[in-house]
């Protein structure tokens, strides 16, 4: 049995394709502007510190632990299951400090 069974010529066609990713951003970006509900929720999370949002993930880890360790395993679970999605808050706090739509229409050739 192969080891690169469903995996040929995906090479060659990234390469064809010269980073198709790139050229599809570029074309919609020119034209794509943010509502103004998207542009108030990055308004607002901008103002928050990135590290906010791991610490909540790491205090969530805590409680969690601490849960499981009163014998509470449900609850314990459920704790446990913020730190996913305060990661994920945290990662497009980053992103829209980064890159929201604020950036673009203060900077236009970036």
């Amino acid at each position: 049995m192969s080891t690169s069974m469903g995996q040929t010529g995906t090479g060659a066609s990234q390469a064809k394709s010269g980073g198709g990713q790139d050229q599809m951003t570029s074309g919609q970006s020119a034209s794509h502007s943010e509502g103004p509900i998207a542009r108030t929720i990055e308004q607002q999370t901008a103002k928050l510190p990135s590290d906010t949002f791991l610490w909540a993930a790491i205090g969530s880890i805590g409680a969690s632990a601490l849960l499981r360790i009163m014998g509470k395993k449900h609850a314990s679970l459920f704790v446990g299951d913020w730190v996913s999605p305060l990661l994920l808050f945290g990662v497009y706090n980053k992103l829209v400090k980064l890159h929201g739509s604020d950036r673009q229409e203060a900077h236009p050739g970036h």
